[in-house]
C-alpha cells in the first residue's frame, strides 16, 4: 500500500492546488501546514488549515473530477505523501478492506464539516475562538493570525480584540 504513495516536499508558498484546476491527488501531511482558501474580489476566505496527521485534497474535485473550488498553499515547508487519482482507483485491488476505510475517511470529513457548521451556528465569536485555541494552540504561533480569524468567520479586528482579552 505504501508503494502507492509518493513522498513530496512543498516549500513555504508553493501551491498544492489552484482554484479552477482539477485535483488529481490526495495527500497525507507528514509535517507542516497547508491553507485551503478562496479568493474573492474583495478578500481571501480561509476554509481550513490542514496539519500533520491529516489528509488534504479538494474532495469534490478529486472524486468527481470537477474544477477545484479551493486553492491550497503551503504556509510552511511541508512533507506529504501523495497518491494520484489513477493509483487511488487501484487501492481496492491491493487492500480488500479499502471500501470500509474509505467510508470512514469520508465520514470523518463529513463530521468535521458538521462540527464547523455547528460551531458557527451555536457559538459566539469568542466561544469559537477559545474552543479553537484550546484544540489548536500550535497554530497560533506558526500561522498568520488573519488566516485563523477568517477560518473562524470573524474579522481580524474581532479576533484581535478577543485575543487581547484572553491575555489581559
Amino acid at each position: 500500500m505504501t508503494s502507492l504513495f509518493e513522498p513530496e516536499l512543498l516549500k513555504k508558498g508553493d501551491l498544492f492546488l489552484e482554484t479552477g484546476k482539477k485535483c488529481d491527488r490526495l495527500s497525507f501531511i507528514q509535517s507542516g501546514f497547508l491553507r485551503i482558501f478562496l479568493e474573492t474580489e474583495t478578500k481571501e476566505i480561509t476554509q481550513w488549515i490542514s496539519t500533520k496527521g491529516y489528509f488534504v485534497t479538494d474532495l469534490s474535485s478529486f472524486i468527481f473530477e470537477q474544477p477545484a473550488r479551493w486553492t491550497i498553499q503551503a504556509l510552511t515547508d511541508v512533507e506529504i505523501y501523495t497518491i494520484r487519482k489513477s493509483k487511488y482507483d487501484k487501492i481496492k485491488t491491493v487492500l480488500p478492506k479499502w471500501p470500509e476505510l474509505e467510508k470512514l475517511f469520508i465520514v470523518h470529513c463529513f463530521t468535521t464539516l458538521e462540527d464547523r457548521i455547528f460551531s458557527h451556528l451555536s457559538m459566539t465569536a469568542e466561544e469559537r475562538y477559545y474552543f479553537f485555541f484550546e484544540n489548536n494552540k500550535e497554530l497560533f504561533n506558526q500561522v498568520p493570525l488573519q488566516y485563523i480569524a477568517s477560518m473562524l468567520g470573524m474579522t481580524p479586528e474581532t479576533f484581535s480584540r478577543i485575543r487581547k482579552k484572553q491575555f489581559s
